[in-house]
């Protein structure tokens, strides 16, 4: 069985030259704390692009989603730095929730998670 560690090549003065499978490892570790949840990466899809949204939109936008949940989930990224919160001090009261700078940064990076899968499907797909 080969392990991840062999497979990953570092080349040296590349982007990521300074990675060594250890910090590689607890580099994916954190992201993967970031992302953790099951609605985190739907929030975030709905919110790329610079769209900002009331709660009641994302309410309505992930309809399987729990208010608590979606609470959780947006409080958590807002903590982690990926989300922002904006409050309009207005009655009745308005929240709305944007993606910080760092947030929007992950958009390729989710653009390429999404064709990774998709190369699956097309793998998969018999051929005619």
């Amino acid at each position: 069985m080969t392990r991840t560690h062999e497979k990953v090549r570092y080349t040296p003065g590349g982007k990521n030259s300074h990675l060594t499978p250890v910090s590689a490892a607890d580099g994916v570790e954190q992201v993967l704390r970031i992302l953790e949840g099951r609605w985190k990466l739907v929030i975030l899809f709905h919110l790329f692009g610079g769209q900002v949204l009331r709660f009641s939109d994302l309410e309505r936008a992930i309809p399987a989603i729990s208010q608590k949940m979606l609470i959780q989930q947006l409080r958590q990224m807002e903590k982690d730095g990926v989300v922002r919160r904006i409050v309009h001090h207005q009655v009745p009261p308005k929240v709305e929730y944007c993606l910080t700078g760092w947030g929007q940064a992950l958009c390729p990076a989710l653009d390429a998670l999404l064709s990774w899968a998709g190369e699956r499907e097309a793998m998969a797909a018999p051929a005619d």
